[in-house]
């Protein structure tokens, strides 16, 4: 009987984020990459999302390595977590290797953990798998697609990719590598399905450039610019103009200096001598001749760019003028805050330039057109959409079918479900434990959707604490009961609702003490049933109600 190629998303199916697909041949795995996912609205106090590591944990001996594709945080964001129960090695390409080692700093797991350095091309032999890196383009550097060569065949995983013809370092995506390895025969395509829903090309990173020197060229103000930290060429787009035109830049935001620093130290950025200067060194400079590059591009809460518009920044605050350069699109979801910073921003007076201006953004994502050249080039015999909520999903199968591919070799999977190929058959096969695992604190997984479902109903509908002293000996009342609310009305003001739950508490004691009922649990429970059908009939709210009784 011959081994079939396993192949499981732990996550990055139906959601955005938190990618991570294992690939598994007898013995032996490969995982490509470990992102983790970021918290919806109502996951209250929950700091990141990450993948359920279960299986990956019960088989980590036959883990041979983790292969990663890029350095953004959906792609690498969950490795120290995975690295705290399990240990393989880590191949990545220089700037990802980076981003990583300061993570792995971060959670003092460097010392215990094995990063090997790979550059495109290279080609890294895992157990019964062979990975070959291969060069494409995206909005942070040094990204790669991978060929993972096993027993039956094939597979090319992309990662996150677009076409850039005109890229700012780095060279054009190895289509030419890719279109060979079609030629020989591809097994099973597993590809990016971010931008599907778009139609035509996604422009090149060049064009913003444009813009910026435009938007820099007759400025009397001072200019701040946010986007996306890990975007190494757009920095370095606005590092180059605001050189041109004789200005200092200044950086502010941890994830900002962080990727600054690793990518000139890499050779990956080229800061003119004398541009990039102290934050605490700007004050003294003309307002034209200043430059600050911030995080907060997605209105995040303790971000530089949302503490400088709300004055909680303890170096920069808006003047009246200042020229705010928005270089980042929405992320879906971020909307509301990305516009009460930028409405924050207009009411200290600064001036806001963002997408609907000029091209101050393009994605990293390959277009319709884009999607369509790959599928033409690799000629996958199987295809598995990846990286997408379903709509994205299900849009991309239908363009694989638009290129002429048989329906029955797409399979649109689902995080934990295993797909099992051979070198002429495709098929859901099975599942294996997945979901999402939430960070909190220090804590990893101790939070789970019951904790989230009281914290929903506490931020919803607050608290009621009823406190009562009963004897040991005969369970009469001592004192009480004491009324203690939070989050659910003003005590000053609604004293008679407070004597009335008194007298309601009191009544279900009473009951229970002409009943002889002496069961704590049951006393409590009589207590919260009459308060919530009292509270419901009186405000149509459902408050928590904890009942505690105090022996004496």
């Amino acid at each position: 009987m011959a081994e079939k190629l396993k192949i499981i998303s732990l996550g990055g199916l139906n959601e955005i984020g938190k990618n991570l697909t294992v690939y598994e041949y007898g013995g032996d795995i490969i995982v490509v990459d470990v992102g983790m996912g970021f918290p919806d609205d109502d996951m209250y106090g929950i700091d990141v999302v990450i993948p359920d590591f279960t299986y990956l944990i019960k088989n980590q001996d036959k883990i041979r390595g983790i292969f990663l594709t890029h350095g953004h945080e959906d792609h690498i964001g969950s490795i120290p977590y995975l690295l705290r129960s399990v240990n393989a090695p880590i191949y990545a390409t220089r700037m990802t290797a980076g981003l990583v080692k300061l993570k792995l700093e971060e959670h003092r797991l460097l010392d215990k953990t094995k990063l090997i350095t790979c550059e495109a091309g290279e080609v890294v032999k895992a157990g019964k798998f062979s990975v070959e890196f291969i060069h494409v383009n995206h909005s942070i550097a040094d990204a790669v697609a991978f060929a993972i060569k096993t027993p039956v065949g094939t597979c090319i995983h992309t990662g996150d990719f677009k076409i850039d013809s005109t890229p700012i370092q780095g060279g054009m995506i190895d289509l030419a590598r890719l279109g060979e390895l079609g030629k020989k025969g591809v097994l099973a395509l597993l590809c990016d399905s971010t931008n599907v829903e778009r139609p035509g090309y996604t422009k090149s990173e060049r064009c913003v450039g444009a813009s910026f020197d435009a938007l820099f060229r007759n400025c009397e103000s001072r200019i701040i610019v946010t986007t996306f930290a890990s975007n190494v060429d757009r920095i370095q787009q606005v590092i180059s103009v605001a050189a041109k035109y004789g200005r200092k830049v200044a950086v502010t935001g941890r994830s900002m200096e962080n990727a600054l620093r690793v990518s000139t130290e890499l050779g990956y950025m080229n800061v003119p001598e004398g541009t990039l200067v102290d934050l605490n060194h700007i004050k003294g400079l003309p307002k034209n001749k200043i430059c600050i590059i911030t995080t907060g591009s997605q209105g995040e809460t303790m971000s530089a760019l949302t503490r400088i518009a709300f004055s909680t920044h303890r170096q920069v605050d808006i003047q009246a003028g200042d020229r705010v350069i928005i270089s980042a699109s929405a992320i879906p979801g971020n909307e509301n805050s990305i516009g009460n910073v930028v409405n924050e921003l207009y009411r200290k007076g600064a001036e806001v330039v963002n997408e609907r201006v000029g091209e101050l953004h393009v994605s990293g994502h390959a277009c319709q057109d884009e999607l369509r050249i790959i599928h033409a080039l690799i000629k996958p015999k199987f295809f598995i959409p990846l990286h997408g909520e379903q709509r994205h999903l299900k849009v991309h199968a239908k363009l694989a079918q638009e290129m002429g591919m048989d329906p029955r070799h797409i399979v649109i999977s689902d995080i934990g479900k295993v797909i099992e190929l051979t070198s002429n058959s495709i098929k859901l096969n099975g599942t294996v434990p997945a979901g999402k695992v939430f960070v909190d604190g220090y804590g990893v997984g101790d939070v789970g959707s019951v904790v989230l479902r009281d914290r929903k109903h506490l931020a919803e509908d607050g608290m009621i604490v009823v406190v009562t002293s009963m004897s040991g000996e005969n369970g009469a009342v001592v004192s009480g009961p004491d009324i203690i609310t939070r989050g659910f009305v003003y005590v000053k003001e609604s004293e008679g609702l407070m004597e009335e739950l008194r007298r309601v508490a009191m009544e279900a004691l009473e009951r229970c003490e002409k009943t002889h009922t002496t069961d704590w649990a049951a006393i409590k429970g009589e207590i919260k049933n009459d308060l919530s059908g009292f509270l419901y009939k009186k405000t149509k709210r459902n408050p928590m109600i904890l009942p505690v009784i105090m022996e004496v």
